[in-house]
């Protein structure tokens, strides 16, 4: 009996691994794109390491995102070839293998529409900063300053010597008696000192550090029973030093009172009546010499002062020197404003 064969070629059976990887991985594309359009989703999420391979894949194949910033799935065709090979990248077809099939758009694509979404969202997590409202500036403060530094300050220095006369100025004066060797050292023992408009501020017997050798009781009008309850030199100097302390202070020959108060006073703030060429002018006397307050008292306010066997009164002397001081202020002042004297 004849032995019959029959060789029959059906052609190889595909990979069920493959078709099987190619249905899941179909299944999960969908459902991975259902999610996308719902929102539950975010771009954001993505490992950079697995974008930008999948990016160089994908530029390598040709493959271009499109203008909405979804791309082309590039695994498709590797799971054709998959199939086609006989399953040797059977590793890509698995959904775990790669999680995020829609990474972001690259940068290279030259799309509008993907470039305004990165800039979006880089200028959105950039943290805000507030800015601090700009103070206007009040009109004119540039067009009424003074172009000169220099005389700014000068003004600035001597307005308020008419502007706040009243609180900012006082007249000083003291009367002195001799110590040291034969009486020839001048020494404190008396000072007063008054406000602008003449009353008291200050009024007090002062007793010298040293021995009082001659009272000059014919000048000074100090007598030996004043020195009785007299405040000592050191109190009684830091008590004037607080009331002339940033203030414009008025004398006649008034270095010799900050002679006997040991005290240096800013010459920007000193009013020295016996150097005013205007009162000299005023009083019809050379401009450039000393004249008495006296002389001056009599010939400008037609009032007598120091007069009698008693000796001086420092209250109606520093009283007679802000008075004189008054009939020339304004001028005065104006003039050391154009010429300030150095300190």
């Amino acid at each position: 009996m004849s032995t019959l064969l029959l060789n029959l070629d059906f052609g190889e059976p595909p990979p069920k691994k493959a078709l099987e990887g190619n249905a899941k991985h179909r299944k999960f594309v969908k459902k991975r794109r259902l999610l996308e359009r719902k929102g539950f989703l975010n771009k954001k999420q993505q490992p950079p390491s697995k974008v930008s391979k999948l990016q160089s894949e994908s530029s390598k194949k040709g493959k271009s995102p499109k203008v909405d910033g979804t791309w082309k799935a590039p695994l498709l065709s590797k799971k054709k070839t998959a199939a086609s090979s006989g399953g040797s990248e059977q590793s890509l077809d698995k959904p775990s293998a790669v999680p995020w099939l829609t990474p972001a758009p690259s940068q290279k694509a030259g799309s509008v529409v993907a470039k305004v979404d990165l800039l979006g969202e880089f200028q959105s997590a950039l943290p805000k900063i507030k800015s601090h409202p700009t103070r206007p500036r009040k009109k004119g403060s540039q067009k009424n300053a003074p172009q000169n530094s220099t005389q700014a300050h000068s003004e600035k220095k001597y307005s308020g010597a008419s502007q706040k006369g009243p609180s900012k100025m006082v007249a000083i004066d003291c009367e002195m008696v001799g110590t040291g060797p034969k009486g020839h050292v001048s020494s404190l023992a008396r000072c007063s000192i008054v406000n602008y408009n003449g009353d008291v501020l200050y009024d007090e017997y002062i007793l010298p550090p040293c021995h009082i050798v001659d009272y000059r009781t014919r000048w000074s009008g100090i007598r030996k029973q004043h020195m009785v309850n007299a405040t000592p030199f050191k109190i009684a100097r830091s008590q004037i030093l607080k009331i002339l302390t940033g203030k414009i202070v008025v004398g006649h020959a008034i270095h010799n009172d900050f002679k006997a108060l040991q005290y240096f006073h800013p010459k920007s703030l000193t009013r020295d009546t016996s150097h005013i060429p205007l009162l000299n002018r005023k009083a019809d006397c050379p401009e450039n010499a000393t004249m008495s307050l006296k002389r001056l008292t009599k010939k400008l306010l037609d009032r007598d002062i120091q007069v009698g066997k008693s000796g001086h009164s420092s209250v109606e002397d520093a009283q007679a020197t802000m008075e004189l001081y008054k009939l020339v202020e304004v001028e005065w002042e104006q003039h050391l404003i154009q010429n300030p004297p150095k300190d």
